[in-house]
């Protein structure tokens, strides 16, 4: 039997569950080879003793700039001896692999910033957040428009999890990393909720449209915070956060592509098919994830070209939030009329 092409938009639409299941595959970075490594842990313990401690031989002194970023004498020594080791292992005949030390590869820090490129990347998704919305939503969609609050949560919001983003890819802490997964999170959730509002009509001012987004609302922030306190109280799970956050991905995916072939029946315009090309750029984007690689330049890595691919679709996402406002402002003029 034929399948008809909403049908197919909305099974490609779960091909991020396929990313999944090989992500699962590969199985979660325990521990790593460079931290097992000898030469790697007695470097570590001879520059501790010789520059750490009121018995240091000699303390070296850290400039201002990294103080300010909280790197201490010890975290010092450690990326030193991630640089030394890694330059030793591609200096020698033959040249051995670059490998992961505490689960990430030897970045080379530039200002303290411990992967400069994916900082970089994450201001750049930020600055698409807000040009989305002081270039875009606010000029170009009325206020009457009943979906225009929730495209302003969604750029605050992405002005949040994007410089959380920067900030854990700074500087590699505990709570940084936690804002970062929560936040990241909260984005990916929001996703699927704002989605869901405007392919059922939620956001109308009638009785029946105000219950159900009362409960929809309600079960969101409840996911939300079941999810927030798992991972907070009871275990850290980067197994659980990932397929939290591809599940709510996916479904956002086929709530989007099921509303883009809804509007393009409707408009026959071009633009009504743009959600399905920011799937298709934000699928290959995430297939990098994939393929991971000792970074080039001992800066740019997989993840850091994640965060690069996601700026585009971000910016042609609120374009088309834009077009469909506009359109569906002048068919109820029209309507009216």
């Amino acid at each position: 039997m034929a399948l008809s092409k909403g049908t197919r938009l909305g099974r490609f639409a779960l091909l991020p569950l396929f990313f999944l299941a090989c992500i699962f595959m590969a199985g979660p970075v325990t521990a790593s080879i460079g931290d097992q490594l000898p030469e790697f842990k007695e470097c570590v313990k001879i520059c501790k003793l010789e520059n750490c401690g009121p018995d240091a031989a000699h303390q070296t002194p850290i400039p201002l700039h990294r103080r300010l970023l909280l790197w201490t004498c010890p975290a010092e020594c450690d990326y030193t001896c991630q640089q030394i080791i890694t330059s030793r292992r591609l200096a020698a005949h033959p040249p051995q692999p670059v490998v992961q030390f505490h689960g990430k590869w030897p970045f080379r820090r530039v200002l303290g910033m411990q992967e400069p490129f994916s900082v970089l990347f994450s201001l750049g998704n930020l600055a698409a957040h807000w040009y989305g919305l002081r270039k875009l939503v606010l000029p170009r969609i009325p206020s009457a428009f009943t979906m225009r609050p929730f495209y302003e949560r969604l750029a605050k919001l992405g002005f949040v999890t994007w410089f959380l983003s920067a900030v854990f890819h700074t500087r590699d802490f505990r709570v940084t990393e936690q804002l970062d997964y929560f936040a990241a999170g909260a984005s990916v959730l929001y996703g699927m909720y704002y989605a869901a509002v405007r392919l059922f009509r939620w956001d109308r001012q009638t009785p029946d449209a105000k219950r159900r987004l009362r409960l929809w609302t309600g079960l969101c922030w409840g996911l939300y915070a079941c999810h927030v306190g798992y991972l907070k109280l009871w275990r850290w799970d980067y197994t659980y956060n990932t397929l939290a956050c591809v599940v709510c991905g996916a479904v956002q995916n086929v709530l989007w592509c099921t509303f883009s072939w809804k509007r393009y029946k409707q408009t026959r315009q071009s633009w009504a098919l743009w959600p399905v090309g920011v799937v298709v750029w934000v699928l290959v984007a995430m297939s990098l994830e994939l393929f991971d690689f000792p970074p080039l330049w001992a800066a740019l890595d997989a993840h850091s070209l994640w965060h690069l691919g996601t700026i585009p679709p971000a910016v042609v996402f609120y374009h088309f939030l834009v077009k469909d406002a506009q359109d569906e402002m002048a068919r109820s003029a029209r309507l009216k009329a």
